[in-house]
């Protein structure tokens, strides 16, 4: 049991029957009344986030998230098969679980696979990856206002706005949680 005095980030706990991680919280002493804590809470099974306050005695149930490193090996229409590399147990995954962010994950790309109580609710894809640019326009010599970004795509297909001086084949690094250029990969 935790109450919510003992909240902090990234705490997991259930609520009516649903699993809540604390985003942000914040204890609150007012002049008149009695202290509360005030959070941010996010639905880890739906991923909606909502700010409510609860008392610092109020008692909530643990809620253990499985986090296992599993290996993406192939899709099959609307199934994403993961392997866990020491068993080698392949793991069906629905393409509703997967987040946005799996755009940017190729075949044999290591990523942790959520679970709570057996149930897969999302994939996290590594935080930074390298990929190879398919398709982009060719920069101009005279383009050079600040900053200007150019379309390219990537080996997965996903989309990411890059430098003009970036080329077709080129092998660059991707932040998977905001979808950016980040710089060349060191090749």
């Amino acid at each position: 049991m935790i109450t919510a005095g003992d909240f902090r980030n990234g705490v997991t706990f259930e609520e009516d029957g649903n699993v809540m991680q604390v985003v942000e919280f914040q204890h609150v002493k007012p002049g008149k009344g009695a202290a509360f804590v005030r959070t941010k809470v996010r639905n880890v099974i739906t991923g909606s986030v909502v700010e409510k306050s609860y008392n610092p005695a109020a008692k909530f149930e643990n809620a253990y998230v499985e986090r296992r490193s599993m290996e993406y090996t192939y899709s099959d229409g609307d199934l994403y098969y993961f392997m866990d590399s020491e068993t080698y147990e392949q793991l069906p995954v629905n393409k509703s679980e997967l987040s946005d962010n799996f755009r940017f994950v190729k075949e044999n790309m290591v990523c942790m696979v959520l679970s709570y109580k057996g149930k897969v609710f999302g994939v996290e894809p590594p935080n930074f990856v390298e990929l190879k640019i398919t398709e982009t326009d060719p920069g101009f010599r005279g383009d050079t206002a600040t900053n200007t970004l150019k379309p390219a795509t990537l080996e997965t297909g996903a989309v990411v706005r890059v430098p003009l001086f970036i080329e077709p084949d080129e092998v660059i690094r991707i932040d998977t949680r905001t979808g950016e250029y980040m710089e060349r990969a060191n090749k």
